[in-house]
């Protein structure tokens, strides 16, 4: 399990940012709310607490790897326990992150 990364942000995309540890550039995929702040932070050197899931259909045998990255610990906490929501997958719960965690738990 990849439980965090700390690496220099390269790039900051839609929805997902690309991560600098060492020689190796890892692709995280990240909620929406935090996108504008990693935009301006780009060239930094950042933690992402991550989760890592499979993709894909696992009868078909085509399951891809994928890491979403969080910005503190206590998003990725959330968003594990979000996810134990029935109907609420890993994308859905992403997609629903266009606020900050705090306003989605007050709600």
């Amino acid at each position: 399990m990849i439980a965090s990364l700390t690496g220099e942000l390269r790039e900051a995309l839609e929805d997902r940012v690309h991560l600098q540890v060492g020689p190796i550039l890892y692709e995280l995929l990240v909620p929406a709310a935090d996108l504008a702040s990693l935009r301006a932070s780009v060239g930094e050197t950042l933690t992402f607490y991550t989760i890592l899931y499979l993709e894909g259909d696992p009868n078909r045998g085509n399951l891809e790897p994928r890491l979403i990255g969080f910005m503190r610990a206590s998003d990725k906490r959330f968003f594990e326990r979000f996810t134990t929501v029935k109907g609420i997958g890993v994308k859905t719960a992403l997609r629903a992150l266009t606020v900050p965690v705090g306003e989605i738990a007050k709600a």
